[in-house]
């Protein structure tokens, strides 16, 4: 059954005072430190892999061949031209 726009802006209204008045119990508060370890860890992987793509890019516009570049990423030239190459357009 559809709602109207009060309805959904009442209810938001009505979690918005349920939320801010809820008081956690003490025993179900957590650290979030290891959350946030986790997201930070994330976006150091996130910005190496960017780092890398960017290198690669490098090395192929430095006129490196995919075997040379795969030897430095310890796997085959055709395993990196797989992951690092761009796909070939259709024609």
């Amino acid at each position: 059954m559809p709602r109207t726009a009060q309805e959904i802006l009442s209810q938001a209204d009505s979690l918005a005072k349920r939320f801010e008045e809820h008081e956690p119990e003490a025993d179900n508060v957590r650290d979030a430190a290891s959350l946030r370890n986790v997201r930070l860890a994330f976006q150091r992987r996130a910005a190496t892999e960017q780092g890398l793509t960017d290198a690669v890019n490098a090395a192929r516009d430095d006129g490196q061949s995919w075997a040379a570049i795969g030897a430095m990423l310890g796997t085959s030239g055709e395993a990196a031209r797989q992951r690092y190459g761009t796909p070939a357009t259709k024609h």
